[in-house]
């Protein structure tokens, strides 16, 4: 397997297809990078180098016991760019991976980076705090850690119908990809999966967000049950300077799969912006 051992003696497998400019993703909780593969594959085939990694604790990573947190992300996505030595790179993230994105930029800088792009993206907070009232309360992300730590596996199942939106009206989710999410997620380790949940709940990505200097492409469904988008993407979109903003209406959580096509022309389009007009009207 490709992988490279960060400081603290982790091993964080990548996956590094094709050439032409390096489009690095970040995954979202609990997966791992094959969540991306319908992207990974798509931009491959329209010649780009796709790189994509795994989580530390998740997929075939390290199952960490300590570290578990935003910053350690973030320079474990430093480690993977530097030792590819990746420059001029458009960086994706998805939930979790938007703040890993986020935090990255806030902690290591623009040097590699030409562009960013956060998708169903945790941004700013997630967490109900005093500065932050309309976030979702403690209580729920202490429910998700009481259903990982009594039956992980039965929560994945039951976390796949909210992720894909499955449990809407006139939904059309296969069973295989609620399937995938319970496949990829019992490939991570429990104990990270659990301490993923502070680190992508509790974490305040605003000034990282207000460190932006590249532009940037927002992606959020408007009907995201998972990262609800008035508390997230709306406000990223307040907080970083050149930013395009997209809402696709009664799309869930899982908008990479369920609307892969659609996601996939918005990021192919931005990507061939120049740089100069990329700002929203």
């Amino acid at each position: 397997m490709s992988t490279v051992r960060t400081k603290d003696g982790t091993e964080i497998y990548y996956r590094d297809w094709g050439t032409g400019q390096a489009i690095v993703f970040s995954h979202g909780w609990p997966l791992s990078s094959d969540a991306w593969s319908g992207q990974m594959l798509y931009f491959a085939q329209q010649g780009y180098r796709v790189i994509a990694h795994d989580r530390r604790g998740h997929g075939r990573s390290t199952q960490t016991p300590a570290h578990n947190d935003m910053n350690s992300y973030a320079d474990d996505l430093a480690a993977v760019m530097d030792h590819l030595d990746v420059r001029n790179a458009v960086l994706v993230g998805h939930s979790t991976g938007g703040g890993e994105v986020s935090r990255y930029i806030g902690r290591h800088g623009t040097r590699r980076v030409a562009k960013a792009v956060l998708i169903s993206a945790v941004p700013p907070i997630m967490v109900k705090t005093t500065a932050n009232p309309e976030g979702l309360p403690i209580e729920v992300f202490d429910g998700l850690r009481a259903s990982v730590a009594k039956d992980p596996s039965q929560f994945y199942k039951d976390f796949a119908v909210l992720f894909y939106g499955a449990n809407r009206p006139g939904a059309n989710v296969s069973q295989g990809l609620l399937d995938q999410i319970w496949l990829l997620s019992m490939q991570a380790g429990v104990q990270n999966v659990y301490e993923c949940i502070k680190a992508f709940s509790e974490t305040d990505f605003t000034d990282d967000l207000r460190k932006f200097d590249v532009p940037t492409l927002l992606i959020h469904g408007e009907e995201d049950q998972i990262v609800p988008v008035t508390d997230s993407a709306r406000k990223a979109a307040q907080l970083i300077r050149d930013v395009r903003a997209i809402y696709y209406p009664g799309a869930p959580h899982g908008i990479t799969a369920t609307h892969m096509d659609q996601v996939n022309a918005d990021l192919l389009q931005f990507l061939k912006q120049d740089s100069r007009n990329s700002k929203a009207a």
